[in-house]
């Protein structure tokens, strides 16, 4: 009788930058992102929807975006969200149990394969049959700021929002609103590179929907009650050309802290203690993009 062929399966593939690696691969070679990510989209046979979450260093991405999934995996506004591989707590988990002994989570690394991602099955509330496969890393704000001043620095970066269906970008809020214009430069910058990435035919408007979330609103209340006129007045260049090149964008006020203390380090520098945990405008900006992307 003739030996049956097999057939070998096909080589695992990154899903951030489509590079082939081998079958026991913890990390793509090409851009680092872990290859766990590949084998969880495979799982769920469809192609995962990405929301990539960018901003200056200090601003708050980490706390934020763990902020985030542990609300979304509590069943907040009745999403219903299920972490697809177990690397996908570890973001959430952090903050919380920094959170919980009143201090603020270590700094992201540099080094890509120190960030953390996560990888979220969720449900809509008012659309139980839509299924959003969505894959989030928290990514450092010093790579952030190396790849927008010279693109191709983190190869991951640029794949990554290539293939974004939508994009979060935090802002500080409390600096800008003392008058200092770092943050709005910043925010120019990357929505310039942005604009980049994400452009079809020149002339025309981008789609791709951002969220702008202006973090530790805490520290100045008029973010929230009207979050289009505070940045018209405190981001007046990000706001200038989100309105000149930009179709689907919207503006945020978010808050993790209620309230803060401060001390001081072995070296004698002045360290902010989060004193009480009082999330306020953490869902809504994702709720928008989900709801630009029905």
């Amino acid at each position: 009788m003739a030996r049956q062929a097999t057939i070998a399966p096909p080589a695992p593939y990154c899903i951030v930058c489509n590079a082939k690696s081998a079958f026991d691969a913890v990390a793509c070679a090409e851009c680092g992102a872990p290859m766990a990510l590949y084998h969880e989209a495979v799982a769920q046979e469809r192609e995962p929807c990405i929301i990539t979450v960018v901003g200056d260093s200090n601003v708050g991405k980490t706390v934020y975006l763990g902020m985030l999934l542990d609300m979304l995996s509590k069943r907040a506004d009745d999403y219903e969200a299920v972490p697809k591989g177990a690397y996908s707590v570890n973001l959430p988990h952090t903050v919380i149990s920094y959170l919980g002994a009143r201090q603020f989570p270590p700094k992201t690394a540099v080094e890509v394969d120190e960030w953390m991602w996560a990888y979220y099955q969720i449900t809509h509330p008012q659309n139980r049959s839509k299924v959003f496969d969505l894959m989030m890393p928290d990514m450092a704000g010093e790579a952030l700021a190396a790849e927008v001043a010279a693109p191709s620095t983190f190869t991951v970066i640029r794949a990554l929002l290539g293939k974004s269906a939508g994009a979060m970008l935090l802002v500080d809020a409390a600096v800008a609103a003392v008058g200092s214009p770092q943050p709005d430069f910043f925010a120019l910058k990357l929505m310039s590179y942005l604009e980049g990435i994400f452009q079809g035919k020149r002339r025309k408007l981008i789609t791709t929907p951002i969220a702008i979330v202006m973090c530790k609103a805490d520290y100045c209340p008029e973010c929230f009650d009207d979050p289009r006129a505070f940045a018209k007045t405190n981001f007046n260049r990000l706001w200038n050309i989100c309105d000149s090149r930009f179709a689907n964008f919207e503006f945020f006020g978010a808050s993790v802290v209620g309230s803060l203390g401060y001390g001081s380090d072995e070296s004698e520098n002045v360290v902010p203690y989060p004193l009480h945990v009082a999330p306020r405008g953490i869902l809504e900006p994702f709720e928008w993009i989900l709801n630009s992307l029905k």
